[in-house]
């Protein structure tokens, strides 16, 4: 490889570029570049012209990452985000393998390893123009895309620096801006792709449109875990505008699946051809699968020991007084994630090459040469695969999978142009993966003066771990399904946390706030119930554990504060409280409700505290917590996803509904970012809505609603 000195001999006024980015170790380097080095990971590209882009390598499905991760480096940069281009990355190798949206991880993960990426730039540009100038970096200073000087008028832009900042070292650890300096960083500022989306010029996945195109639907099993016997295509291929009928195959963790695709020229015939296709299929016995059966048998599995989780104390050496002890059983269903762009991905293989767009959550699994990642699956090499992401309409966690991805490819290696594989509405909620119901036992016991000293939390439900990989050792415990049930920071001397491993044999998947939407009722609930029990008052009783200093403890002194929980509420009107803290970040809520004139159980308001370290968008902030309670509200009181005879029962929004804008309460969000470990946003606004509304329905009603969902119709 030349030698920078020797690039720019060699290039003389050639267009230059000055790229910054992470390395494969973490942090940062520099280079002119005609081809990147392999491990470099380009964030900032400042082009002699004096355009600035940056790369969002996080993808965007509605959270606010095409801004908040560009928004990280241009604070540091010193740039305003209207004087940039932002760029999507779609998971090239030289942008690493971080090219991944999950777990409320983007800015809690790389929070200040953005802002070094774009303090080091412009040191090195501060530092050129000194070195240009002849003069001390200290009389020189970064403003508006440009370096000034101190001790006259003169600036450089940051395109006219870049020659000289190219021969620097890059500064191993630049000093980042104080918090009261930002400009960008905490504000409220417009999100670039709000206009876009609003204006229909985003493209998302389903929006791609290829020369020589064609379009596939696929045909499969209606019931889970049917295989393909045989199939015949004859009436199908009569359809006007069929082109061909081809096996499928699809992989979702740990099952191989194959349905029947037809292929046509537009969607349209595709669905006619599919409609007159007939396909005979094993059902291996599923058939006789009923959703009601298999929770049965998770009630009778809590009567097993489990596995234990977290043992602190020794709940089992406790004399607890009959009177003095509490016990309780609660229940969630299965919820499908309802993404409102509906499953898509276009697939062109031609020799060896393969080509995808697509809306992903995970692009470097997609392009990455891991052991797991897709090319282990369709047997493509991974330099051979070139990816197109596109914004997303909706995850939730669903696009974290790439068995939609497996499915279309194969079908592509069948037939020798692009083809569209659409899934309608009706296939995305019965044939994907669904976040697993979860029972929950709960035991509490107090001592004598009414401290509460016992807790015990038992899990029974299916395991994600066994369900996304055959490797799981079913006699461990699978730590998602058990997610933040001994990690909440109440004080209590003894608890036990345990799971017990349900075999099943339907797909399941993460969703929004994966097992914490579950677990969370559960948990915050019972401690509701733990406070009835020696009549404390909910909110006090939750202090009465905290009595050391915490980020809970803060969030719920707050929210006690901005909800006036020491107000009377008026006659017919009551509240409950809820928190929840795990991996993702820390959120608690207090919901008001009220007793309709048909006596119906009406939610007046909730009012959220988050709490995040820092933040960057506060109005982004409040639009995902907001979403994420409309979300939990659904999960809470619509109907979740059932299986009769090894059929899904739902089909679309009409009997699987999401809540309608006039369901939806008054939302008051306040945001903690008073310094602290960095915390996530997208998720943690879900787990502590159901609990909040159960406990305030039981304030007004006095009926303790102890199984997901609920109809608020029967009180």
């Amino acid at each position: 490889m030349v030698s920078r000195r020797q690039f720019i001999k060699n290039t003389g006024k050639a267009s230059l570029a000055l790229w910054l980015g992470a390395t494969s170790n973490g942090f940062a380097n520099t280079a002119f570049i005609i081809d990147a080095p392999s491990n470099f990971t380009p964030f900032i590209k400042i082009e002699k012209s004096g355009k600035i882009t940056i790369f969002n390598t996080k993808p965007e499905m509605g959270q606010g990452t095409f801004q908040s991760i560009p928004a990280l480096i241009a604070e540091e940069l010193e740039v305003s985000l209207d004087e940039i281009t932002i760029v999507q990355t779609s998971g090239e190798k030289q942008f690493g393998s971080g090219q991944a949206a999950g777990g409320s991880s983007s800015i809690r993960g790389n929070y200040n390893e953005y802002r070094k990426i774009g303090a080091a730039a412009k040191e090195m540009l501060i530092k050129a123009a000194s070195i240009k100038w002849g003069i001390g970096i200290e009389s020189c200073y970064a403003e508006n895309g440009k370096v000034y000087s101190s001790k006259s008028d003169k600036s450089f832009s940051y395109g006219e620096l870049i020659e000289e900042a190219s021969k620097l070292e890059l500064p191993k650890e630049p000093k980042l801006k104080n918090k009261s300096d930002f400009k960008i960083i905490g504000k409220s500022i417009q999100r670039p792709d709000i206009p876009l989306k609003v204006s229909g010029k985003v493209e998302y996945g389903i929006d791609v449109e290829l020369p020589n195109m064609v379009y596939a639907t696929v045909y499969r099993s209606p019931v889970i875990g049917g295989t393909l016997k045989n199939f015949d295509a004859a009436a199908t291929l009569k359809v006007p505008g069929v082109i061909k009928v081809v096996e499928a195959k699809r992989i979702v963790g740990k099952y191989n699946y194959s349905g029947v695709a037809v292929i046509a020229q537009s969607y349209w015939s595709a669905l006619q051809g599919r409609k007159v296709l007939k396909v005979e299929w094993d059902t291996h016995g599923y058939e006789n699968f009923n959703l009601s059966d298999y929770e049965n048998k998770l009630r009778n599995l809590s009567k097993e020991a489990g596995v234990i989780d977290k043992n602190i104390g020794n709940v089992e050496s406790i004399k607890i007084e009959p009177e003095n002890a509490i016990e309780s059983f609660y229940e969630t269903p299965m919820v499908a994630h309802h993404t409102l762009e509906p499953m898509n991905c276009i697939a062109h293989v031609n020799g060896d090459m393969l080509e995808i767009w697509t809306s992903t959550q995970v692009p470097s699994a997609i392009t990455g040469s891991g052991p797991n990642d897709l090319h282990s699956q369709i047997g493509i090499k991974p330099e051979n695969i070139k990816l197109h992401s596109k914004f997303i309409g909706g995850g939730f966690g669903r696009r974290l999978y790439t068995d939609y991805v497996i499915e279309a490819v194969n079908i592509a290696k069948q037939i020798a142009q692009p083809v569209k594989v659409i899934w309608s509405r009706e296939d995305t909620t019965q044939h994907s993966a669904l976040r697993p119901m979860t029972f929950s036992q709960l035991k509490g016991g107090f001592s004598k003066e009414g401290e509460l000293i016992s807790f015990q939390h038992k899990v029974i439900s299916p395991s994600y771990f066994d369900s996304v990989g055959s490797s799981f050792d079913k006699s461990k415990v699978d730590a998602i399904m058990v997610e933040g049930i001994g990690e909440q920071a109440y004080e209590i001397p003894n608890i036990k946390t345990s799971y017990v491993y349900a075999d099943f044999h339907v797909p399941v998947a993460a969703w929004r706030s994966v097992t914490s939407s579950t677990v969370a009722f559960a948990h915050e609930c019972f401690v509701d119930e733990l406070a009835h029990k020696i009549n404390k008052d909910p909110f006090d009783f939750r202090l009465q554990m905290l009595s050391k200093e915490s980020d809970t403890k803060r969030v719920l002194l707050k929210l006690k504060e901005v909800s006036n929980w020491d107000k009377s509420l008026p006659k017919g009107k009551g509240r409950g409280v809820a928190q929840w803290g795990f991996f993702a970040g820390l959120c608690a809520h207090v919901v008001e409700v009220s007793i309709a004139e048909d006596n119906s159980i009406k939610i007046d308001k909730v009012i959220a505290v988050i709490d995040l370290g820092e933040v960057v968008n506060p109005n982004n902030v409040k639009n995902q917590v907001e979403g994420a309670i409309v979300m939990a509200l659904t999960a809470a009181i619509k109907p979740g996803i059932t299986i009769e005879n090894g059929k899904i029962k739902q089909s679309n929004f009409n009997d699987s509904p999401l809540i309608r804008i006039h369901e939806t309460p008054e939302i008051e969000v306040h945001i903690l970012a008073d310094g602290g470990k960095i915390k996530g946003v997208g998720e943690p606004g879900l787990p502590p809505f159901a609990p909040a509304l159960a406990n305030a329905i039981f304030s007004i009603t006095g009926k303790r609603i102890r199984k997901m969902p609920f109809d608020l119709n029967l009180f």
